[in-house]
């Protein structure tokens, strides 16, 4: 059953990826931010989230990897596609290499009409032009058009991995924007998503006072007591 309760789903779909790393560090954790991944195509009305479902990859062994592997329904890559869950991003470990893909367009086509929320890899996929036509966000390395069976072999499905040196583990929460995707443990989903929506009402207000001509110093971050002051009063004027 899943975790991720409407409420935290909706939380974080407003907040960014900058801001949760912020939080995220404030905890201890340096190394949620995935790397290497860049967007397809971004999400619309709001960033990308959903519960992690996992797929691994291993270096592929030649003997076991031919094109008909996909003749078997239970196939961890076919699998995957048709049980990742809606409303869950499937999250691959492609061993950071994009040499091969991780998968194409009808594959990211089906999760998309299948209701997943995205897809993120930190190898690549081939028919890259194609899937960043979709309204389905998507996240991967580079463009890679020879088939995952060249180099890549599916071998483990919602298991913790690493994607783009992240550790990820199935239910972690996967928040995905422009600048890129991040990943946060189950446990404190909700309360990093209630953190990261005050952190961002505050740096609207630092925006705000940065546009009209205010500096950074004692505001941001307030170590100056009557900035805190001057934000009480703005967000219950903005009736934030």
């Amino acid at each position: 059953m899943s975790k991720l309760t409407p409420q935290t789903r909706d939380k974080l779909k407003g907040v960014s990826t900058a801001t949760l790393a912020s939080a995220l560090y404030k905890r201890g954790l340096r190394n949620q931010m995935i790397q290497d991944v860049r967007p397809l195509s971004l999400p619309r009305g709001g960033s990308m989230v959903g519960e992690a479902y996992t797929l691994r990859y291993m270096p592929a062994r030649e003997d076991l990897n031919p094109m008909s592997v996909f003749r078997n329904h239970s196939h961890p890559q076919r699998k995957a596609i048709e049980e990742c869950p809606p409303g869950a991003v499937l999250v691959m470990d492609s061993r950071k290499d994009p040499r091969a893909a991780s998968a194409g367009g009808i594959l990211v086509t089906r999760l998309m009409v299948r209701g997943v929320a995205g897809v993120v890899t930190d190898g690549g996929f081939r028919d890259s032009s194609e899937i960043a036509t979709l309204d389905f966000p998507s996240y991967h390395n580079r463009p890679s058009a020879p088939t995952n069976l060249t180099l890549h072999q599916a071998i483990d499905i919602n298991v913790p991995i690493g994607c783009g040196d992240a550790p990820v583990f199935p239910g972690d929460v996967i928040v995905g924007d422009a600048d890129g995707v991040i990943v946060i443990p189950a446990e404190i989903a909700d309360e990093i998503a209630d953190e990261a929506v005050e952190m961002t009402v505050f740096e609207d207000y630092v925006i705000e006072c940065v546009q009209g001509g205010a500096k950074t110093l004692g505001l941001y971050p307030p170590t100056d007591e009557t900035n805190l002051v001057a934000f009480a009063v703005w967000r219950k004027e903005k009736g934030r």
